[in-house]
């Protein structure tokens, strides 16, 4: 029976998963090239475990909503709610027969879909079959629009009802005002009940195109058979064109707090501006720096100045998010209300101190050599692999992005950090989020 054939494959999958632990190359050699209608590939083999990670990428994430908030996460929510001749029932069932995984999932500048499955010949068809009409036919029914409107309706509601979400919402869209990274990804009450089936449709046809799209094969299958396997998603697609450039993030004029009313003990802050984009040229040095600043842990600035000296809050942090435009650099943390005021000004007066005087010496070779030796794990499966492969897909990031990641690293100065924090951020023109607290 097939399936018994599959329960003992899988069986004997699991000795080789334990046994080599799901480890790529160490040295991956990726390659890459462009389909004829324009679906740009990144391939990598990797032959320690009979299976193949795939994902195609799409500029089609929230930031490409336009008027209709919240469609870019119901369009890829509902690709395989039907389509070809297959109601989700017997899509689903079409996966599990050949212990095949789908997945998807939109964020702010990308949408995707993916597939794990095993490369035996007759299974892998199967799966590749079903993605592929699940990808290039689907029918989005109307019903299922509409459980996926409730659904969506039933997470607004709860993201109402969490101060961290509503802190999250709030600071986006302080930051980014009418950008569309302003936007929230599920959308609004308002919105969600107004997107019809027809926006559904046009917004599929417009962004899940093969211009607009991204590759990626990580896998125990040769060049010829990724070849292959590109083709029968590429002609799956329309060829369609690339999505706009998103328009460029505008600065913070002029610092603000904003507080917003909710019933908790503690009070959840954000802070931050617009930071950077991917590729862009002061990436290392704000990487870098900011591991010290707030993106280390026990070990950073802000957690020594907040925590160890003044046990304002358990745990906070700094991070850069670098996207397609500007994305935000962001400082959080939760505190008593009473003391939300002052861990504020201890993390702006760290920033500053920061931001005017740079990383001691003996602080940046440690944070150096804590990113580098962590670096490993990055790669260390296929499944990161295929994140990595997606991420410089996506970004137009080079072939030599990991190759070079350590010696980029390692090749930061203090002088460049100082210099880049003293370019990019400026603690006085701030967004100062502050949820809850009152209790």
């Amino acid at each position: 029976m097939r399936q018994g054939e599959l329960k003992r494959f899988v069986l004997g999958f699991l000795v080789v998963l334990f046994s080599s632990a799901g480890i790529a190359q160490a040295n991956p050699g990726i390659e890459h090239w462009e389909t004829e209608n324009g679906l740009k590939v990144y391939f990598m083999e990797a032959p320690a475990l009979p299976m193949l990670d795939m994902r195609v990428v799409f500029r089609a994430g929230s930031a490409r909503d336009g008027d209709a908030a919240g469609l870019a996460r119901l369009t890829n929510g509902l690709l395989n709610a039907g389509a070809g001749d297959w109601d989700a029932d017997t899509i689903a069932e079409r996966f599990e027969s050949v212990g095949a995984q789908y997945g998807a999932s939109a964020l702010r500048d990308m949408a995707f879909v993916s597939l794990r499955s095993v490369i035996e010949e007759d299974w892998l068809d199967t799966a590749l079959d079903t993605f592929i009409t699940v990808l290039g036919e689907p029918r989005f029914p109307e019903r299922d629009l509409e459980r996926a409107r409730r659904q969506t309706l039933v997470a607004l509601e709860s993201q109402a009802q969490n101060p961290g979400s509503v802190a999250q919402r709030t600071f986006f869209e302080a930051v980014f005002g009418d950008h569309p990274y302003g936007s929230p990804p599920l959308g609004t009450e308002e919105s969600v009940q107004a997107i019809t089936r027809d926006q559904v449709r046009d917004f599929h046809r417009e962004f899940y195109v093969a211009r607009n799209g991204v590759l990626v094969l990580v896998g125990g299958v040769d060049r010829a058979t990724a070849e292959a396997i590109a083709e029968r998603v590429a002609a799956a697609l329309p060829e369609g064109r690339p999505a706009a450039e998103l328009p460029e993030v505008a600065p913070i004029e002029e610092g603000r707090t904003i507080r917003v009313a909710f019933p908790s003990e503690q009070a959840h802050v954000l802070i931050g501006q617009p930071g950077m984009r991917r590729g862009d040229p002061d990436y290392y040095a704000l990487f870098v720096g900011n591991h010290m600043l707030g993106g280390s842990g026990f070990t950073s600035r802000l957690f020594d100045e907040v925590r160890s000296r003044r046990g304002l809050a358990y745990s906070v942090y700094s991070q850069f998010v670098p996207m397609e435009a500007d994305g935000p650099f962001i400082m959080g943390v939760q505190t008593q209300g009473a003391q939300a005021d002052e861990a504020i000004q201890v993390m702006r007066n760290t920033l500053a101190e920061f931001r005017d005087n740079g990383p001691a010496r003996d602080q940046l070779r440690a944070s150096q050599r804590n990113i580098t030796g962590g670096f490993p794990l990055r790669t260390a499966s296929n499944s990161a692999m295929v994140d990595n492969l997606a991420l410089m897909g996506f970004y137009g990031l080079p072939l030599d992005y990991l190759d070079a990641y350590t010696g980029k690293v390692e090749a930061v100065d203090a002088k460049a950090i100082h210099e880049a924090f003293q370019r990019r951020l400026d603690p006085e023109r701030m967004i100062i989020v502050i949820v809850g607290g009152e209790n």
